[in-house]
């Protein structure tokens, strides 16, 4: 089950935007603490390895093997990797805003398909298009903070 807090987030203030960081149900500390233990006991084990265990041959091996290990990392470029990120987040925020409902096309597709000049033709459109103009604010309302304002409930909506 997904738990969303964006709504709080976008009414956030400055110096209430801690406590957002302290709820564990759904938030980043659950998914990640369990990698973030094995990382922090293998870098203690390491350190306390290389600072108090290890003669001063071990160390320079061990230092010898971090500088090998050093130039093979710097292979893979960061830019390359950074730049493939921005690339999937903002393909993915395009995505969001080409398939956001536009009323007006919808507008024009019913008003070429519902023939008739007289009054049925004109009501029928003109009621397919309410319905339209409902269901996108009803996506709207569940998506956006500013549209929930305005419309809180089902009588703001009527």
């Amino acid at each position: 089950m997904t738990v969303t807090y964006s709504s709080k987030v976008a009414n956030a203030t400055f110096f209430g935007f801690h406590r957002l960081l302290l709820k564990w149900k759904g938030s980043i500390y659950k998914l990640l603490y369990r990698e973030f233990i094995v990382f922090a006991t293998l870098y203690t084990m390491i350190s306390v390895l290389y600072r108090y265990i290890f003669s001063s041959s071990q160390k320079r091996f061990f230092e010898k093997l971090s500088i090998y290990c050093d130039r093979y990392a710097e292979q893979i470029p960061v830019t390359f990797v950074l730049g493939f990120y921005v690339t999937l987040v903002v393909n993915r925020w395009w995505n969001q805003f080409v398939n956001l409902p536009w009323p007006d096309r919808l507008m024009f597709l019913i008003s070429s398909c519902v023939q008739g000049r007289d009054e049925y033709g004109r009501l029928l459109r003109r009621t397919l298009m309410r319905y339209v103009n409902l269901t996108s604010l009803l996506i709207f309302r569940s998506v956006s903070t500013a549209v929930y304002k305005r419309f809180p409930t089902m009588d703001h909506v009527v």
